[in-house]
């Protein structure tokens, strides 16, 4: 990231693409190899910290063909053992270089009904990028080739033609499927469910379909006009959607088997439950799970203060505790919504953030201010309201078993941080609710529902998939619990034995 304005980067664009096109075909690998990484245009650090509008403003025209150009086009495409849904990477981006951008996206669309979505929420770095040749040829995944930013191009360039195709949907089985959550791994299953011919019906337990894509990525990450737009295309397709339905209240999981006619379920209901320190002061007024901060902002538009009801504090210091993609979504909507401080504590070193490096850097360009290796200790309050933090120093430690050097704490290190609002930002467990009211579901120590290789669960016909078997997991990793769960449940309807 360069921070280098956006008609900067096109003319530099422009005239690497004027110099490739005086190349004679094809190109060598070491003519690949010196091609410039081409950074994503975005907005202003400052101008952008004042508003919801989109921080990446995607690919130019040109930057996409000379990015696509630096793909070594691999025999053994190693990327695509890094995708969890196995999208054809080399095909698209030659698609790209050459300028067929139809091809492209319908490359794309054969395995991933939401590239618009991936190709800017997914971590892509610790996926297909980091097996790409081109990086590990330059040994830095930072100069791998930018398929995330790819993808997005592709996908946004078909949202531009108009109303997106309908993807083909087989003749009718008179199978019937229910699918439990709106989330990335729902999704996928209702649309490769639908792709077979069996009915799909979707049931949501907000008002707003689309699961953690909508109540938990801030507008500015993921603009929620791209997640409608993904949604009207399944509807297109036939699938029906139930909002405000929870399933294991409006009614029980074993009745949409036994009562309702549905042949099989999917369960992608996610990890929703919030996780927490357990410390002293987590009841005051002005402590927040990141999931109800978020929720708010992003769902219920609080941030829209001339026209959204809902409340939300309204904070000059905020303090966000956590190094993850929550911690920073939830640190950077914070200064959106007017705290002129927003310090994110974290207790071990920025080399151990599990956050993207981009989200990270996007944070720090924004204001953001970085505590490492602190933690809190407890929450200070005065008539039931927050108005400061105590924390303590750490340094590190032995590696845990996530693989990280565990932090240790410093006795004696305490001190005091002023402070209007807390947010937890540390992880969310899963909803216990569809487990409690469904009698055999076998569940794991933590709640997660636990299925074999194919989202099988201990229970038949019923299979389950993303964030409520892995926990807090990314949407890709989501999508591909759901296409390998999509395909066990199109076998077993196939087969006649549901």
């Amino acid at each position: 990231m360069s921070g280098r304005p956006p008609e900067e980067l096109l003319a530099a664009a422009r005239a690497e693409w004027a110099r490739l096109e005086e190349l004679p075909r094809p190109l060598k690998p070491r003519e690949r190899l010196a091609i410039p990484p081409q950074d994503m245009p975005s907005q202003d650090p400052l101008e952008r910290a004042g508003n919801m509008r989109e921080v990446a403003l995607g690919y130019y025209a040109e930057q996409a063909r000379v990015e696509a150009e630096r793909c070594l086009q691999c025999k053994n495409a190693p990327c695509v053992r890094g995708c969890p849904v196995r999208i054809d990477i080399p095909e698209f981006i030659a698609a790209i270089a050459e300028g067929r951008m139809a091809a492209a996206i319908e490359i794309i669309k054969r395995t991933s009904l939401l590239p618009a979505i991936c190709g800017r929420v997914c971590p892509q770095e610790s996926q297909c990028q980091a097996e790409c040749t081109v990086g590990r040829s330059l040994k830095s995944v930072e100069k791998a080739v930018a398929i995330g930013r790819l993808e997005r191009y592709a996908a946004d360039w078909d949202r531009e033609q108009g109303e997106a195709q309908i993807p083909e949907t087989g003749p009718p089985t008179g199978r019937k499927v229910a699918v439990v959550g709106s989330g990335p791994a729902g999704l996928t299953v209702a649309a490769d469910v639908r792709r077979a011919g069996h009915e799909v019906v979707l049931f949501e337990a907000f008002h707003k379909a689309g699961g953690v894509l909508v109540y938990g990525i801030p507008e500015f990450r993921l603009p929620k006009a791209i997640v409608r737009a993904e949604l009207d295309t399944l509807q297109r397709m036939g699938v029906e959607l139930r909002t405000n339905f929870l399933v294991g209240r409006t009614r029980k999981l074993a009745d949409l088997l036994e009562k309702d006619g549905f042949d099989a379920v999917f369960v992608g209901s996610g990890a929703g439950l919030p996780k927490f320190l357990n410390i002293e002061g987590e009841n005051l007024v002005g402590v927040y799970s990141a999931n109800e901060y978020l929720t708010r902002s992003n769902l219920m538009k609080a941030y829209d203060r001339g026209h959204a009801v809902t409340p939300i504090h309204r904070a000059q210091r905020v303090a966000v505790l956590g190094g993850g993609n929550v911690a920073m979504d939830a640190a950077r909507t914070a200064l959106r919504l007017g705290a002129s401080e927003v310090h994110l504590i974290y207790r071990r070193t920025e080399a151990e953030m599990p956050a993207r490096v981009e989200e990270v850097a996007h944070a720090k360009e924004e204001g953001v201010i970085f505590h490492l290796l602190q933690n809190a200790k407890r929450i200070l309050g005065e008539n039931l309201k927050v108005t400061a933090m105590e924390c303590l120093r750490y340094e590190l430690g032995e590696p845990d078993a996530s693989g990280r050097r565990r932090p240790v704490e410093i006795p004696g290190s305490e001190f005091i941080m002023p402070m209007d609002v807390v947010i937890v930002a540390i992880g969310n467990e899963s909803n216990p609710l569809i487990a409690r009211t469904t009698p055999g579901l076998e569940v794991d120590r933590y709640g997660r529902i636990i299925t074999d290789e194919q989202g099988q669960t201990s229970l038949p016909r019923v299979f389950a998939g993303g964030d409520i078997v892995l926990g807090a997991a990314t949407v890709i990793l989501a999508m591909g619990e759901g296409r390998r769960a999509a395909a066990a449940i199109n076998r077993l309807l196939a087969a006649g034995d549901a």
